[in-house]
């Protein structure tokens, strides 16, 4: 059996949880990165490509050489030999 000052304290906790939860939901936090694009827009599909510790260092070298990061290099690269 409960007294009455028991179950005021019970309901003055519930209540104090319950406006914290309602006040953290008012406060929407805006999400962090960037936001997604529509559908279409994306810059284009990733393909995992495995190479060889040996071949890595040879495309390294190449890309360096032509002022590019790897990935512009290799995109280069393939899009000369389709034209090919």
């Amino acid at each position: 059996y409960y007294t009455l000052r028991q179950l005021r304290r019970r309901q003055k906790r519930y209540e104090q949880h319950s406006y914290g939860s309602l006040e953290a939901l008012a406060q929407k936090k805006a999400k962090i990165g960037r936001p997604k694009l529509p559908k279409g827009e994306a810059k284009g599909k990733i393909v995992p490509v495995r190479f060889a510790v040996d071949d890595l260092k040879a495309i390294a070298a190449k890309a360096k050489a032509a002022d590019q990061n790897v990935s512009e290099w290799i995109r280069s690269t393939i899009h000369a030999s389709l034209e090919a």
